[in-house]
């Protein structure tokens, strides 16, 4: 297979034409070695528009949402991010080509250790990879870490977590997948901005579908 004609298709055919990529992501995206990431087993699938599976509850987010969060976080070298969900690794490493430093937390151990190999052979090296449960409040491992620019909860949830939004810093940014008890299957993308130590702003981006994450239970509800 030519990946890097694949690669030129997903970024020309299906990313140009649904998004208003900036350069910084274009350039991001063709140096990206996506299928270095993608199991063994779907490695032709590795830029198609689908998500790929990764586990029985886990799958990778398709190219469109992967361009999405990169254009919406829009991180600076000097940020420092935190991913809840890590999946097969590749998005953590798509933000660690715009941040300083990402930690992702993953709660299948099998996949973290997945992660783990997959950016050390991508020569990622300021990506932290730890496992737990990301919804169930930042490990004393991460806390010294907090506040973050900018949080990515990688997979579906029912409300965004109050104890991931008092990571982030004021002016920083929280994506998540939130598919709301009671009215599924619509999920949405959405924008939580800290504005003051005790005001947020929300926007819904778009309507998708992924895996919710395991433990995704309802949280502690926060009011906007």
């Amino acid at each position: 297979m030519n990946y890097e004609q694949a690669r030129h298709n997903m970024i020309e055919q299906q990313l140009r034409t649904a998004e208003m990529l900036s350069a910084a992501v274009v350039e991001l995206l063709y140096a990206d070695q996506r299928e270095n990431y993608v199991p063994d087993a779907y490695r032709a699938l590795a830029f198609a528009d689908c998500a790929i599976p990764l586990s029985p509850t886990a799958a990778m987010l398709t190219p469109k949402l992967e361009a999405r969060i990169l254009q919406t976080a829009s991180l600076k070298r000097s940020d420092r991010a935190l991913e809840i969900g890590t999946g097969s690794g590749h998005m953590a490493a798509l933000l660690a080509e715009q941040a300083q430093q990402v930690w992702t937390l993953e709660i299948d151990p099998a996949l973290a250790e997945r992660a783990r190999r997959n950016l050390v052979n991508d020569g990622v090296a300021n990506v932290t990879v730890e496992v737990g449960d990301g919804l169930a409040g930042l490990p004393a491992s991460l806390a010294s870490h907090a506040p973050f620019d900018f949080i990515l909860v990688s997979g579906g949830v029912a409300e965004v977590p109050a104890a991931l939004l008092a990571q982030l810093k004021i002016g920083g940014r929280l994506l998540a997948f939130v598919a709301p008890v009671g009215i599924a299957p619509v999920m949405k993308l959405r924008l939580v901005t800290r504005q003051t130590e005790t005001a947020y702003s929300s926007l819904d981006l778009l309507e998708t579908d992924v895996p919710m994450l395991q433990s995704a239970a309802p949280t502690e509800r926060f009011t906007f």
